[in-house]
């Protein structure tokens, strides 16, 4: 098949979700109490999460069926077509095959809606009307209040501070969707009074949002707490992203050499690159997966992999990944959906295996890896976004000095057109690349629980 987009129709969209647990060579490590730091039982979540969705975090099943109701909201905008991207390899003078899956077509304008929609569902199923949630860059909490719209429910969203400041137009969708949007750190919680006792004008953190949202959730009664990035159900629902896109490079005689992805929390990452690694793991497939991140929050390269907890006033579980520390203050970058702490425990595990391969860019690299894409290909992607896109001239630099026809594919996981302030400082000169201070990190890192 020669063409540029390949698209599928939907009775394509897939019937069911892929649970990489099920291949993995060995088990992720399980959650750990906040207090005990002893196994959780699965109970033990039931306050702030859908039940639904507690069972899919510690399934070890293959295949998970998709409701048709949540089939149904996909529909809006699923599937998303796969891309060649011809201009842009001509441009970069690569004999690669550059290929994108494009996720920036949703309602919001990136990947998030495939586990809000989700989500939002399955708690409305066992009668919830309220969610909380946190967001940096606002992609999540503009999709969870998207989501809640599909459904007539309630949102509550906390906002990283900086972020709210920086991306007004995000905060608009989520309030144009009836969500209620507060920056954060707030006083409408212990959490955020504790940290602007601390420091008035701290401006926010994920780890923080999460907090919020998390004791938001779990002082109500009505009200559970959603998470955009990081657990197994999250990726689990992200999975129709690569499960799409494995039909459609079947369509067009092709398959991935080397799969890349932008990484904060990894869901997009995971999304595209999980139903992909399948193949690596039980057909034994020569393939690369390169997890890109910001060098100002390297949590795969400069992080340890530890038991940590999720959120900065230790509220949530613990869970093995590669860290920072909960306590880690990233810098204000515009890539604000990349700005955590912590690592998927899924993705941790992979790349602690070496499946998984990280790499960590400058946000004025990704910036002009970003504006050759949009002159090349018409769109204009998020910041977030651009570390993929990054990642993937890297890649087809090297496939063009040693001549090497690898096919190459990123998730273009959203679209930067809430972002334009960004662009505007990236134009006018005004960025700057934030290499993280070693002994900061290691002022975090020493910070990290102790668990036997």
């Amino acid at each position: 098949m020669d063409c540029k987009r390949i698209t599928l129709s939907q009775k394509d969209i897939p019937a069911a979700w892929y649970n990489l647990q099920a291949d993995l060579p060995q088990p992720v490590p399980p959650p750990l109490h906040p207090g005990t730091k002893k196994p959780l039982h699965p109970s033990e979540l039931e306050p702030i999460f859908a039940k639904a969705l507690i069972q899919q975090e510690i399934s070890g099943e293959r295949w998970i069926e998709i409701p048709e109701a949540v089939r149904e909201v996909y529909k809006i905008w699923r599937p998303t077509a796969l891309v060649r991207a011809t201009e842009f390899e001509k441009a970069l003078k690569t004999p690669a095959r550059i290929y994108f899956k494009d996720e920036s077509v949703s309602p919001p304008g990136s990947h998030k809606p495939n586990t809000a929609v989700a989500q939002a569902y399955y708690n409305k199923m066992e009668g919830i009307n309220r969610l909380s949630t946190e967001t940096g860059a606002g992609q999540w909490g503009s999709s969870l209040a998207f989501a809640c719209a599909q459904f007539d429910m309630q949102c509550k969203v906390f906002m990283v501070r900086v972020s709210y400041d920086q991306k007004p137009y995000r905060r608009s969708m989520m309030q144009i969707w009836g969500s209620s949007v507060t920056p954060s750190p707030s006083p409408e919680t212990n959490a955020g009074r504790q940290i602007l006792a601390a420091d008035p004008e701290c401006p926010g953190s994920l780890g923080i949002a999460i907090s919020e949202a998390v004791e938001y959730a779990a002082t109500r009664e009505d009200t559970k707490y959603t998470l955009g990035s990081v657990l197994n159900h999250v990726m689990l629902h992200q999975s129709v992203i690569g499960l799409e896109a494995e039909k459609q490079f079947e369509l067009a005689g092709d398959f991935p050499d080397i799969v890349i992805g932008c990484v904060g929390g990894g869901s997009n990452f995971a999304g595209l690159a999980f139903p992909l690694l399948r193949h690596k793991l039980t057909d034994r497939k020569e393939m690369r997966f390169v997890a890109c991140e910001p060098h100002s929050c390297p949590s795969m390269s400069h992080g340890q992999y530890r038991y940590d907890f999720g959120d900065t006033t230790q509220l949530t579980p613990l869970v093995k990944m590669f860290t920072l520390g909960h306590n880690f203050m990233p810098p204000g970058i515009h890539a604000g959906g990349l700005r955590y702490h912590g690592m998927a425990p899924m993705v941790s595990l992979g790349a602690k295996l070496g499946l998984i391969e990280a790499a960590a860019f400058h946000q004025i690299e990704c910036f002009e890896a970003a504006q050759l894409f949009a002159r090349t290909e018409g769109i204009i992607p998020a910041p977030e976004t651009s570390h993929a896109i990054c990642g993937a001239v890297k890649e087809a630099l090297r496939c063009r000095e040693e001549n090497e026809e690898k096919c190459i594919v990123f998730n273009l996981s959203g679209h930067g057109l809430c972002d334009m302030a960004s662009y505007d400082r990236f134009l006018g000169g005004h960025l700057e690349d934030y290499a993280y201070p070693k002994e900061k990190i290691e002022e975090a890192l020493a910070e990290l629980p102790v668990v036997e």
